[in-house]
């Protein structure tokens, strides 16, 4: 975050940046050796993408803050990748349905974290798959082999060890089997229940009450979900959001 510049209503700059996931107390999901990105949904055949293909791509750097629906927001961060954009254009558009117009994406990881996005908010400038972070490919912590990076997004939008992109054309529930249990009690109670949409700028924190009211709930829970991350830590850091 550069001088001059303010955070989102309701967010506070941290040290670090802590590994926040699906299983807090357990250790990120092993990797395949040949990890792709299954494609499914409104396609005209189920397909694979290789991870690898990434590399191969045009690629961005972004740097942008990451920001967590508890409250904190880490600062600065270097991500490297493949905007969302250039993959849908060029690896996915082409085997689309040509009778249905796609709405929504949902992205799952191999710890089975599912999020959503808009198609609109998919194909932003500034949504990426990151397979890097500040000049260095992306360990288990962070989401290895490759994320979502959308810095306009609270967290939980940001899937991490991406494997499958699933193309809709409505809205897709959330409630799954695996769901971490914050996501299934947020979806149970409809007070705390994440924003479909999560648009940080905005503050939506949830979809029944203004984000501001929620804020202290968010932040009691940053303490023990810290505790619980660098418990289930891959590494000696124990990071991420």
């Amino acid at each position: 975050m550069s001088a001059g510049q303010t955070l989102p209503p309701g967010q506070r700059r941290i040290e670090g940046f802590p590994r926040f996931g699906t299983h807090l107390h357990r250790p990120p999901p092993s990797v395949p050796r040949d990890p792709v990105f299954d494609v499914a949904g409104a396609v005209t055949e189920r397909f694979a993408i290789a991870v690898s293909d990434l590399a191969v791509l045009p690629r961005r750097v972004l740097t942008a803050d990451f920001h967590c629906v508890a409250g904190w927001s880490a600062t600065d961060l270097d991500w490297e990748g493949v905007p969302f954009e250039t993959l849908y254009r060029l690896r996915i558009e082409p085997h689309l349905l040509s009778d249905v117009s796609v709405t929504h994406v949902l992205f799952v990881g191999l710890d089975e974290f599912r999020s959503m996005m808009s198609i609109e908010d998919a194909l932003a400038d500034d949504v990426l798959i990151a397979d890097q972070l500040n000049g260095r490919p992306l360990d288990g912590d962070h989401g290895a082999p490759a994320r979502l990076v959308s810095p306009s997004h609270y967290g939980y939008v940001n899937a991490k060890h991406l494997c499958r992109i699933e193309l809709h054309t409505r809205e897709p529930r959330l409630d799954y089997p695996g769901a971490p249990l914050f996501v299934r009690i947020g979806l149970q109670l409809p007070p705390i229940a994440p924003h479909p949409r999560a648009r940080v700028w905005e503050e939506e924190r949830t979809p029944h009450v203004p984000g501001w009211l929620v804020r202290p709930l968010n932040r009691l829970l940053i303490a023990p979900i810290r505790l619980l991350s660098a418990r289930g830590s891959g590494t000696a850091r124990g990071n991420d959001g």
